[in-house]
């Protein structure tokens, strides 16, 4: 493993937690040692009071925060003396435990501190790492664990045989550590669970966790079971059929989760290989690559899309393990996270797509820790009781549920035409927002930077070529999962023209982009609409030229009334399938691409006004932005417009005309 230390590096980190903070975002950013809020740092320093008494604090990184970006107030200072003397307790319950460890945290706005913090505390150490390295969890998941462990590293580390992480792993640490550490030891291990390195020297410690973590891949490498032969594959398709596939398959997991979920997909060689291994059965359900992945993952992945028959598995592990519970516990939901299929490949859930990426990235490493362990000797998870005690351990399930409520569209999909600019980026961010994920389709290639988001997608499409329209819409569906929400947008307004000079260019011209290309998408989307977990919803952008044209509009009033009436006979046809269908009427939206200051003036002209006035030619005298367009869309694929189907809402400032 390379050794990332710089001195240039490091010194642009000051300040007491300067060294702390620097050496933690190095083992953050190594994936092979810690993933997605894994892994624990601390550093002991010594600190005087209100009082000018000095005291030993224990600066221990917070719940919920990820080593790769932590900063210096990621850290939880808490008085040390008290952490040791707890240590020396026989039994500490969970919640007593929190309630002493916030009780001297020596900041009201500190994070509350890791549940290692007692065990952090007695090492005696001022710095203290601790990783999840995958090579290391190949060789401590197996049948000779230990005795590979030993044959390894010798006197430089301290084993310890796998414990609930808490007060009791740290109060089995207390005795073993002091007992077996001797002069050689720069580390600790823990069985099924991970790695400890510690010095006095922020450098030091990282550097031994290096050489430890390097020692585990040269011996994996040493008895063939670290490079992971993989066999070629042909790719899978994305198209119609594996689109509704994937679509089936996330209703199936969303209903089992009474919410819903994305699902996005993955299938490259490495994934195929996996999933096509003969002993794919016995392998993928051991169970995780350690403890701390099932709170994301669950105990095992979904072979197959029989989402049914996985439920009623999860029924029976959470009965047959409940009873054993000191307290009465609540069973989750019965949904898988991960979906291992010949076809689709890797299919991760999750309400966001922030952690369906995470639950991705945890298995793709899982699935390396998994066939190491196997070139190695054979891969032998925990138990299942030592397992379900962790996944229902509350204080793994406060760090899932802190989040406070789910935002409005959580696990839900939305697509938007003409998503680069104007109506159509604006409702892009609504969106993501209120926690939808969005496609974005446009002509122009810069919609791929419409927002960084990791739930956005930017796909680059003419409208009018269907094979292309049809390609990138299954291609947001793998991306994502599925289709609940689609957004038409996307139109031209043509430069203006009395009815006798018109050109029929023109007139085609504006009819494929405003008619055709959206009767092709709504087309293509109805089948994936059926299949969304709170029903389908379509939002048609037209325009108050539809009750009220004006003159030299013909091609755009014409071409936006046909979209009118497709989408009100949509909303008939589409009413028994669960898809209401609506549309938004706006008018003087001047802040989108298709209003030039070419065609501002000639309209302002055509309505003998100045630009200005042409701006605000409404009864409240108000201008309309793209964004006062796009929240009311959104909303209205929301829960307060759940029983309208078929409506036409303008939105305008008041057009005497229309009222």
């Amino acid at each position: 493993m390379l050794n990332r230390w710089d001195d240039a590096e490091a010194t642009q980190y000051p300040g007491p937690l300067g060294p702390r903070v620097y050496s933690s975002r190095l083992l953050g950013r190594e994936p092979s040692l810690v993933l997605h809020g894994g892994g624990n740092t601390s550093v002991k320093l010594q600190e005087k009071d209100l009082y000018g008494n000095e005291e030993s604090i224990l600066y221990i990184k917070g719940s919920g925060w990820d080593l790769e970006y932590i900063e210096a107030t990621g850290f939880a200072p808490v008085r040390l003396k008290p952490l040791i003397k707890l240590a020396t307790l026989k039994r500490l319950s969970d919640q007593r435990m929190v309630n002493e460890l916030c009780s001297h945290t020596i900041r009201a706005d500190a994070p509350t501190p890791s549940v290692e913090a007692i065990l952090h505390a007695i090492l005696p150490y001022r710095y203290v790492d601790h990783t999840h390295t995958s090579a290391l969890l190949s060789i401590t998941n197996g049948p000779d664990g230990e005795a590979r462990i030993r044959e390894i590293y010798g006197d430089s580390v301290v084993v310890i045989p796998y414990v609930m992480p808490g007060f009791d792993l740290a109060r089995l640490c207390a005795e073993r550590f002091p007992r077996d550490a001797g002069s050689n030891t720069i580390g600790m291990v823990l069985m099924n669970h991970g790695l400890f390195s510690f010095a006095d020297e922020p450098q030091e410690s990282y550097e031994r966790m290096i050489d430890l973590a390097s020692r585990a891949e040269d011996y994996l490498q040493q008895n063939h079971a670290w490079e992971i032969p993989i066999s070629a594959s042909s790719e899978n398709p994305i198209d119609v059929t594996s689109a509704m596939a994937l679509a089936t398959l996330r209703l199936a997991v969303s209903q089992a989760a009474q919410t819903p979920m994305l699902l996005p997909s993955r299938s490259n060689t490495r994934i195929r290989h996996f999933i096509a291994r003969e002993d794919i059965q016995q392998i993928s359900q051991q169970g995780p690559a350690t403890p701390d992945h099932i709170i994301r993952t669950k105990q095992l992945p979904l072979l197959g899309g029989d989402v049914t028959d996985y439920a009623e598995n999860y029924q029976h592990y959470f009965s047959e393990h409940s009873v054993q519970a000191d307290a009465q516990l609540e069973m989750l939901d019965v949904a898988p996270r991960v979906i291992l299929d010949q076809t689709l490949g890797l299919c991760t859930a999750g309400t966001s797509m922030a952690n369906a990426l995470i639950v991705r990235d945890l298995y793709e490493e899982t699935m390396d820790v998994i066939e190491r362990a196997e070139c190695l000797d054979r891969y032998q998870a925990l138990a299942s009781p030592e397992l379900f005690a962790v996944e229902y351990w509350e204080l793994e399930q406060a760090k899932l549920s802190s989040g406070g409520n789910p935002p409005q569209f959580a696990g839900e999909i939305a697509l938007v035409t003409g998503a680069a600019s104007g109506i159509g980026k604006a409702t892009v961010k609504a969106l993501l927002d209120r926690g939808s994920a969005v496609i974005g389709l446009d002509i122009e290639p810069d919609v791929e930077m419409t927002s960084k988001h990791n739930a956005f997608l930017g796909l680059q499409c003419d409208l009018r070529d269907i094979e292309q329209l049809s390609g990138v819409l299954y291609q947001g569906v793998h991306h994502f999962g599925g289709l609940d929400m689609l957004f038409l947008n996307a139109g031209i307004f043509p430069e203006s023209y009395t009815i006798e000079e018109l050109p029929d260019s023109l007139w085609r011209q504006s009819m494929s982009i405003n008619v055709d290309a959206n009767l092709a998408l709504l087309r293509a989307s109805h089948p994936l609409l059926c299949l969304a977990p709170g029903g389908g919803r379509v939002l048609i952008i037209g325009s108050k030229n539809v009750p009220a044209p004006g003159c030299g509009a013909a091609a755009y009033s014409a071409a936006k009334a046909a979209l009118n009436q497709l989408g009100r006979i949509a909303a008939l046809e589409w009413a028994e399938d669960d898809i209401r269908v609506n549309q938004l009427n706006p008018d003087a939206v001047f802040d989108t691409g298709i209003w030039t200051a070419d065609i501002l003036e000639k309209r302002a002209a055509v309505h003998q006004m100045s630009v200005e006035e042409y701006k605000r030619r409404n009864l409240l005298g108000v201008k309309i932005s793209s964004r006062d367009v796009a929240e009311l869309a959104v909303e209205m694929c929301g829960s307060l417009f759940a029983k309208t189907t078929g409506a036409q809402l303008p939105i305008d400032g008041g057009n005497e005309r229309i009222i």
